[in-house]
């Protein structure tokens, strides 16, 4: 007896499909329930039920059973649904984290322990890209050190755009992987480091945003002098908003006034995190020469060129042993303070082993409730090894990281994801960059490997695409692999997508979330000098958008002007040099133009008469009536006639009125819209031949023009509900800054920062962004929305309504 087995599929999940046929004449029908199904907890191929109609019989666990020959569709149907249900349901348990951390082979657990997936992130000027050249020239990536702003005629490796290395300072962020061999128990331990190096600068805040969506881990640099600046604490919002893990490093050692625990007093007061250093400095300023590691006590000092070899010494300088007990205690009171075994241990007034300080800091990072701060001097090639060790030890892998996705067929009910190499896949694109190979698609893999030529499906847009080319990135060169692993970052050509969309291998309805977009806060009106570039010009904005969400084009309805909008000047002036530099389309930039309006602001009388001749049928016509501010509501306009005795027939009305709403879309001062305004037609008179339609409504347009100005024609600028956020102490210099703006409308004071509210003239706001930052410290925040339109200034109005009429003299004379 032939007995027919479920064939496991891990890599497909489970799929069951019922057949039903009936051959001709014999009144037989054939029912055969097939089942692919995954293995069990053990890694096992299991049995399961598979119920078939040849031979009229059931085949359930492996017994085969005749039935008689009266078998009704009904029972076939409920053991086909029976099986199936059964494999659905063995499918979804497999698909747990537990059950695949349970089949997880050792191999696939090691691969997964040795991998780090980090950002390295800052306020600007801190030292991050002199940092990452360290790292990767340590680890041997890169074969000879080159600094910032390009001094030596190279520039740093992650610095890759001529921009970035003419300014010094990081535009894009750039991802690179370096492999790092690491000491521990006495063998020699490879880990993987996936490195993604961020912009310091608050302008490109998107590209350390969607840095932090991806990365498993962080290491935040801190400036020895400065210690937490500005966009500290933004980058410190980030990896909140995101729950990723990090450890500080304190660079800048060398520095005159560096002071290392300044910064990790900081890190405790500021961003509300707990801190406690786990190195000492040995000497400070220039007589910094390395460190004291206050887990295991031992001085570790750079030796050989460009710091190349570690001395590792068990003995401690004895002007420093005093204080590095003290700052060990502290580490050990801090961590009880986070850690329960280390606190158990504190109230026992046990000493802690080294084994136990070190799985505690490991524990607390990856649950973000510590930061472990170690210190160096990136520059001077000091102390960086140690800093890759940190890395290793505490930041966690990719399997210690909860990541969730959505499952759509359940109401985007949160899923968790298992980075095991055998599950679908599932991966996330986080950044998209234009080279000359086409679009390249940065791609987080949660879940599943991802082969060259595999189909994926965007859950977005339900389109399937193929992946014709995978490539680990080093800046701005590319490797090529055939296949990359559960957890890890890649890059892959020619798949159409936007920034934040999912990919799935089609057999998971799961979405990702994606990463959060701030509001843009400047914005410039552009346009190229020469007409000949429109098509260049174009282009690279719609590129421009898609590789950047922060960067966003509309087009004015009104002044028909093309207005780009950023998250500062520095923001918007790197995007037109870009225009300059890589499309050759040169561009004249200014201020946006206001949506101004016009108003009348009372009653007056017209009486206007149309008469012209011109050869053959003239025009005329007359209306009689008041123009005045309309009473019903302040921004809408209003007709009314009230005509008696049929002096204007019904069919020329229409026209009056018409003729009134195109006069109200170009006012007469500004050329702007006219709102809250009210015409009423009391009387006219018409011309038996030469009276139309197209007269009334010319009338109509010209009577209003004339009593526009009599009537106290008056601008109105658009206010803005200014909605500012800072910390406290820079309460005194907002207060200078938006009494010269607007009008304060609120003021509510918390126990660190304050919101101020205030009503503003959208005019005033123009550079804002540069005064808020400069009186906060770059600390400060602001959203404006409209509010209503007020009546602009007498000076203003004068200035706009002059400028206007030159304009209008202008293009008279061309």
């Amino acid at each position: 007896m032939r007995v027919l087995r479920a064939v496991a599929t891990l890599n497909s999940g489970s799929r069951a499909a019922v057949a039903a046929t009936s051959r001709a004449g014999q009144g037989v029908r054939y029912f055969t329930l097939g089942s692919r199904v995954v293995g069990n907890n053990n890694g096992e191929i299991s049995e399961q039920p598979r119920w078939t109609g040849n031979c009229r019989s059931v085949i359930v666990e492996g017994r085969r059973q005749f039935s008689s020959s009266s078998v009704s569709r009904a029972a076939a149907l409920s053991a086909a649904e029976l099986a199936l249900k059964q494999a659905k349901e063995l499918a979804a348990a497999n698909m747990t984290a537990e059950a695949a951390a349970a089949r997880m082979t050792p191999e696939e657990a090691k691969r997964l322990s040795a991998v780090r997936n980090i950002g390295i992130a800052a306020h600007i000027d801190s030292g991050k890209t002199t940092v990452t050249e360290r790292i990767l020239f340590y680890t041997g990536r890169v074969k000879a050190i080159h600094e910032v702003r390009g001094r030596d005629g190279v520039g740093a490796k992650m610095d890759s755009m001529e921009l970035e290395r003419e300014r010094g300072i990081t535009i894009q962020s750039a991802a690179t992987f370096a492999d790092w061999k690491m000491k521990k128990n006495g063998e020699e331990e490879t880990y993987h480091i996936n490195i993604i190096d961020t912009p310091g600068h608050i302008d490109f805040t998107i590209e350390v945003e969607r840095a932090m969506r991806v990365l498993d881990g962080a290491v935040m640099v801190l400036c020895a002098v400065s210690g937490v600046q500005s966009q500290t604490i933004t980058v410190d919002r980030q990896m909140k908003r995101y729950n990723v893990p990090r450890i500080s490093f304190v660079n800048k050692m060398d520095r005159m006034g560096a002071n290392p625990f300044k910064a990790v007093d900081q890190i405790n007061h500021k961003l509300k995190l707990a801190a406690a250093a786990i190195q000492i400095p040995i000497g400070t300023e220039k007589e910094f020469e390395g460190v004291i590691d206050l887990v295991e006590m031992k001085a570790i000092r750079n030796d050989g060129q460009k710091g190349v070899n570690i001395k590792v010494s068990k003995e401690i300088p004895a002007n420093l042993k005093e204080l590095a007990q003290q700052k060990r205690q502290e580490l050990i009171e801090k961590l009880a303070d986070v850690d329960p075994e280390i606190e158990e241990l504190f109230l026992e007034e046990q000493e802690p082993t080294i084994a136990q300080i070190k799985a505690a800091i490991r524990r607390q990072t990856i649950a973000c409730k510590f930061t472990p701060v170690l210190m160096g001097s990136a520059i001077a090639c000091t102390s960086i090894q140690p800093m890759l060790d940190a890395v290793c030890e505490y930041l966690p892998n990719p399997s210690d990281v909860t990541n969730t996705g959505l499952d759509k067929s359940k109401g985007e009910a949160p899923v968790q994801l298992v980075p095991y190499n055998s599950l679908p896949f599932v991966g996330l694109a986080f950044k998209l960059e234009e080279n000359p190979y086409g679009q390249l698609t940065y791609i987080r893999v949660y879940q599943g490997s991802l082969k060259k030529g595999q189909y994926l499906y965007n859950s977005r847009t339900d389109k399937k695409v193929r992946i014709p080319r995978i490539v680990r990135m080093h800046s701005n060169e590319m490797e090529d692999v055939a296949e990359i692993g559960a957890g890890e970052i890649c890059a892959v050509f020619g798949v159409d997508c936007a920034s934040g969309d999912t990919f799935t291998d089609g057999g998971l309805p799961y979405t990702l979330s994606s990463m959060y977009v701030p509001d843009a806060v400047m914005s410039l009106s552009i346009k190229p000098k020469r007409s000949s570039d429109a098509d260049a010009f174009s282009k690279a904005m719609n590129r421009f958008m898609r590789e950047d969400p922060t960067f966003r084009l509309t087009v004015d309805e009104e002044s028909e002007e093309t207005i780009i909008s950023g998250m500062g000047e520095l923001h918007l002036e790197i995007y037109v040099e870009r225009l300059r530099r890589e499309y050759k389309v040169d561009c004249e930039t200014g201020q946006p133009r206001v949506a101004y309006r016009e108003t009348v602001t009372r009653k007056t009388d017209f009486d206007f008469l149309l008469k012209r001749q011109s050869g053959g049928p003239g025009d005329y016509a007359r209306v009689v009536g008041w123009v005045e501010p309309n009473p019903y509501h302040a921004e809408e306009n209003h007709f009314e006639t009230r005509v008696v005795g049929g002096n204007i027939p019904d069919k020329y009305l229409a026209a009056c009125g018409k003729g009134f709403q195109e006069a109200c879309i170009k006012g007469p001062l500004l050329g702007h819209k006219v709102i809250g305004s009210s015409m009423i037609i009391t009387d006219g008179a018409t011309h038996v031949t030469d009276s139309s339609d197209y007269a009334f409504n010319l009338a109509s347009q010209m009577a209003f023009r004339k009593a526009f100005n009599e009537a106290g024609g008056q601008v109105l600028e658009p206010l803005m509900k200014t909605t500012i956020t800072a910390p406290v102490e820079f309460q005194g210099n907002l207060l200078l800054l938006m009494n010269k703006r607007g009008t304060i409308v609120d003021t509510d004071v918390g126990a660190d920062d304050f919101t101020m509210i205030a009503e503003c003239s959208l005019n005033a706001m123009f550079g804002f962004s540069t005064h808020l930052r400069a009186a906060t410290q770059g600390k400060g925040e602001f959203s404006m929305e409209f509010s209503h339109y007020a009546p602009a200034p007498p000076h203003l109005q004068k200035e706009l309504v002059e400028k206007y009429e030159k304009e209008l003299a202008a293009k008279r004379t061309k």
